[in-house]
């Protein structure tokens, strides 16, 4: 994983060398600052005060040289929040690294490799219940690895499909581990799948000012050792609007969809406790927010 992180900048120092070769690196970034603080004082309707801060980096690194192309993308989040009666507890918390390199065979059509990592900075918890730890960096990590055909019938919408494609999904967390945390056996750190691979990219300026850039993956594991759970599909969906207002304030919805039959969810209470139980559901994340932003 290192060398999707050190080439670029490799690269972007021997400038020089590159524009010999005619390569051409284009940079990219976006960043984001939001922020949402709520007091009360004497309010008959009551109310809890409240402050909350999210942090948004996305920076892409792209290459084409003749008909070979390198496109690097690092999406990460970071978010807090603080309520009078509770301590911080993180509200986001995202690390997404995709990096495809491809070959042309028509203006349309190329042959391509990709690699998908996602994980997230620090330990979450099953809020309001925050004595258990229920995930941390690379607990889970989920890297899958693709060989296939792009087709991409305008610059804004891809169709990326692999007949071979794996996915390894990593609890380094023994505590979780020993659990069989996120579909790996108990005890075991890493889950290996094998099957084919969907996905379809959609990154376009919609109207004026407003941008939207969606990912939906899906994924079929063919080598399920359950027969019976080889006709389920993983199902990552990941969508962002931004909605430029000036030059440095951008109002912001983002979306997150997964279902993976091998990650049951714990079945709450009233209270917010766990039950015991687990059910296979749709997991959604969303996010609104407004605040400073910064493109380069």
């Amino acid at each position: 994983m290192g060398i999707l992180f050190v080439f670029p900048l490799i690269a972007a120092a021997d400038e020089a060398e590159v524009e010999n070769d005619k390569e051409e690196w284009v940079f990219s970034g976006f960043f984001s600052q939001q922020l949402n603080q709520v007091s009360f004082s004497n309010w008959a309707q009551g109310g809890e005060n409240s402050i909350a801060s999210t942090s948004v980096i996305n920076l892409t690194a792209n290459m084409k040289r003749e008909r070979f192309t390198w496109e690097n993308r690092l999406n990460m989040a970071f978010g807090i929040l603080k309520t009078e009666d509770t301590p911080l507890r993180k509200n986001e918390d995202r690390l997404h690294l995709i990096s495809k390199t491809g070959r042309e065979l028509s203006p349309r059509f190329s042959t391509s490799v990709l690699l998908d990592f996602r994980s997230q900075f620090y330990k979450g918890y099953n809020y309001p219940n925050d004595s258990v730890v229920v995930s941390r960096f690379m607990s889970p990590g989920v890297l899958t690895t693709s060989v296939g055909m792009e087709y991409k019938p305008w610059e804004f919408l891809s169709v990326f499909l692999s007949p071979a494609s794996g996915k390894f999904t990593f609890v380094l967390d023994q505590e979780l581990s020993d659990k069989g945390a996120f579909g790996v056996d108990k005890g075991s750190n890493v889950r290996a799948e094998f099957g084919a691979l969907l996905s379809l990219m959609f990154d376009k300026e919609v109207f004026e000012d407003i941008s939207v850039e969606s990912r939906l993956t899906l994924f079929n594991n063919l080598i399920d050792e359950d027969s019976s759970n080889r006709k389920n599909t993983d199902l990552d969906w990941e969508t962002s609007i931004n909605m430029k207002i000036n030059r440095y304030i951008t109002a912001s919805f983002f979306v997150h969809m997964i279902y993976d039959h091998n990650t049951p969810i714990p079945v709450l209470d009233d209270d917010g406790l766990e039950t015991g139980d687990f059910k296979k559901k749709l997991q959604v994340k969303q996010m609104l927010g407004l605040g400073l932003s910064y493109r380069f």
